[in-house]
């Protein structure tokens, strides 16, 4: 049973410029510069896809490309394919976290309406209507399955089924259980598997590595995703809001630290069972390791700005840090 409180469906939204500046930084009137050489008209669709803070995006999509390297390098692949199932990957990425980010606002919009750093999003604050923004997610969902269908091979569909489903079920996670983020972390974990299927690793969810990686994927998610819900926990407990950030009030760091020693020793697994060398582990394991025991380290859960820095920040370099291990190692595998 849900434990959110009923909510009003509209409410006013703040006029630019009268949200605090964590949420201009990371609200829904955000735009970017190259955006104003778009039409106005485009402007909250973009948001409503978050591609004016493409955060998200570049999650999905190094989830992705996980998979795709790992079994780059397992089979030791051309570099021609693997750029073209990478392009294929990273499209499909691309419209997958459109149409998933456009869902879960249609379903978090009574709830963002009343939380400061959202209620500026473009549905809460009238800028797309709600059949709207629906029609926009099933244009983004159709695309999607257009590059898996079409352009990548039967094996890729078998993880990207659970996947369509958890990204249906996460927005009502959040109503539904103490930890949403675990919902999160299997979208991307079953990413990995979707990007390891489709540069043509036979059963890749059977697979000790590819699984291992795919494991550290979602912690990875987990960890991350938890420190950004701290910068809304004070809402998300007025509201009745689910969160990890809620669940382990009191000892979140202690959480984020076995999270972290979870991510690094499973990345760790991965490299044993796909027989990897030096440069996978000094980059992937040992720079992603040390980058999360600093931002645990250093990071203050009771500012929400030092929240939402080091979770973008973490997210990035440690995600960039598993590829470039992954990405070195295929390369010496040629």
């Amino acid at each position: 049973m849900s434990c959110t409180k009923t909510i009003s469906v509209t409410a006013a939204a703040a006029a630019p410029g009268s949200e605090s500046r964590l949420a201009q930084k990371f609200g829904g009137h955000y735009a970017s510069d190259w955006m104003s050489q778009l039409p106005s008209s485009w402007t909250p669709y973009i948001q409503l896809a978050r591609l004016h803070r493409p955060h998200g995006l570049i999650v999905v999509s190094l989830s992705h490309l996980f998979g795709v390297l790992l079994a780059a390098a397992r089979l030791h692949a051309s570099p021609a394919d693997t750029a073209r199932v990478g392009g294929i990957v990273l499209l499909g990425a691309l419209f997958c976290n459109s149409g998933a980010h456009a869902w879960n606002d249609l379903v978090d919009a009574p709830i963002d309406a009343q939380v400061e750093r959202t209620r500026t999003r473009p549905i809460p604050r009238g800028a797309v209507t709600p059949a709207a923004a629906l029609l926009f997610a099933a244009s983004q969902a159709v695309l999607a399955a257009g590059c898996l269908l079409l352009l990548l091979p039967a094996g890729a569909r078998a993880p990207a089924v659970p996947t369509v489903a958890a990204i249906l079920y996460y927005p009502f996670a959040k109503r539904q259980m103490f930890a949403p983020q675990l919902v999160l972390g299997a979208c991307m974990g079953l990413a990995v598997l979707v990007g390891a299927a489709a540069m043509g690793m036979r059963e890749a969810w059977m697979d000790p590595a590819a699984r291992c990686l795919a494991a550290a994927t979602a912690l990875w998610a987990v960890l991350f995703d938890t420190i950004y819900a701290h910068m809304d926990l004070k809402d998300d407990v007025k509201l009745g809001v689910n969160s990890l950030a809620v669940f382990v009030q009191g000892y979140a760091r202690r959480v984020l630290a076995l999270l972290g020693v979870g991510v690094s020793t499973l990345l760790y697994r991965a490299g044993v069972h796909a027989g990897m060398g030096a440069a996978y582990y000094g980059i992937s394991v040992a720079a992603c390791s040390v980058c999360i025991a600093g931002i645990v380290g250093l990071l203050d859960l009771e500012d929400r700005a030092s929240c939402g820095k080091f979770c973008i920040f973490g997210f990035r370099f440690t995600g960039v840090a598993i590829v470039g291990g992954l990405l070195v190692t295929y390369l010496t595998s040629l």
